[in-house]
């Protein structure tokens, strides 16, 4: 049963999260970085949101007496790239009913797999106000749906109570078991396993130099090298990047001592690059791109490297992004995700909640099978 309607409050749409006071906002993020202030900020400053992307920024927010007691990362939606959460047969099954499935309400972090925080609020009544809100938004401006994606665990029940209805996926995250090094980490593996590790690393370290650059030694010069990877990578997965350039300085601007940019040399000329963002307690795997296809570089840099930065950090996890059952032999582990969508129209939404329960099924046995296929040494 939804929960019952909390005391009535004003809520507004506002025009993005820039010109919301920072300190205000990210006081209520728990320190995501991918709902922080400078985040969703300078996607808005650079032109990688905005109506001309089909990301309207439109943050939902309560306030009282000039301070921020609630908000939404929200935006308008007039397609379904960027999310990583798969409705584009949702959206093909409404339209070919007669119905608009576009716009929709978007809750999320851009472009951005990453679980955490969707309703930032001080208390529970002022999210379950936000909720009531974004249902309102959809009602009322003639909207099909809502959807918040990756939604960190804590915060599932609150979306289940307030009726929406819950979706779940699998992504593999790295656990930091206290290893005191990577060969501490190893030694936790099946002999097989850890052999094959070494020899990818031995392999791609044979062919190359790594570069750990962060904090003040980023320089426009390594976001010039990052680029042209991130601009490969996107086009050949995405069909265009998400971000503009202009996203890449901003963030070596707002963000440089939580980005930790992993390159790859030969000589003087950089060969592959993986671009990782530092959490308080977990480190987020983000781009990588290469010039030249070198055998296990892909592993060392976007998951080994990714390992060892987390371990000298005492991070508790690290997190490889979306999909990718391929981790699991890296020693990255299958864990649930979730997401909460609202349906405007009856019928559709009781046929959604019909393949939701399918669906999560077949993810509960995939978690199952996957989790027996470990690469840790047995008991």
């Amino acid at each position: 049963m939804a929960d019952q309607d909390p005391p009535e409050v004003i809520a507004r749409i506002a025009s993005g999260v820039s010109p919301i006071n920072a300190t205000q906002w990210d006081a209520l993020t728990g320190g995501n970085p991918f709902v922080g202030h400078d985040f969703l900020g300078l996607l808005e400053d650079s032109g990688s949101v905005g109506p001309e992307t089909g990301w309207t920024p439109a943050p939902i927010v309560i306030e009282r007496d000039g301070q921020l007691m609630g908000a939404l990362p929200a935006y308008l939606k007039t397609h379904s790239q960027g999310e990583y959460i798969f409705d584009h047969h949702w959206a093909d099954a409404y339209e070919r009913a007669g119905g608009a499935y576009y716009p929709k309400l978007q809750i999320a972090a851009p472009f951005s797999p990453v679980p955490g925080p969707r309703v930032l609020a001080s208390d529970e009544t002022t999210a379950r106000q936000l909720l009531r809100a974004a249902e309102a938004l959809v009602t009322q401006s003639g909207l099909s749906s809502a959807h918040a994606t990756f939604i960190d665990p804590e915060q599932i029940a609150l979306f289940e109570r307030a009726g929406w209805l819950a979706r779940e996926d699998v992504q593999f995250h790295w656990i930091n078991r206290d290893y005191s090094d990577f060969e501490d980490f190893l030694a936790a593996l099946s002999s097989r396993k850890r052999k094959a590790i070494r020899k990818e690393r031995a392999a791609a370290q044979a062919e190359v130099r790594i570069e750990h650059v962060t904090g003040d030694a980023l320089t426009e010069a390594h976001w010039d090298i990052f680029w042209e990877f991130y601009q490969d990578t996107g086009a050949r997965k995405w069909g265009q990047p998400y971000l503009t350039r202009e996203a890449f300085s901003l963030m070596g601007q707002t963000m440089a001592d939580r980005v930790l940019l992993v390159l790859a040399w030969r000589g003087n000329v950089a060969v592959a690059g993986a671009l990782n963002v530092i959490g308080p307690d977990r480190l987020y795997g983000r781009y990588w791109g290469c010039r030249e296809d070198i055998p296990f570089l892909h592993f060392e840099l976007c998951y080994y490297q990714a390992i060892e930065a987390g371990i000298a950090r005492r991070l508790e996890v690290v997190e490889a992004g979306a999909q990718g059952a391929h981790k699991l032999a890296r020693g990255y582990e299958p864990v649930v995700t979730h997401s909460a969508h609202f349906i405007a129209d009856p019928g559709f939404r009781a046929a959604i909640a019909d393949f939701l329960r399918r669906e999560r099924a077949g993810n509960a046995e995939e978690v199952r099978y996957l989790s027996t296929h470990a690469p840790f040494r047995k008991p």
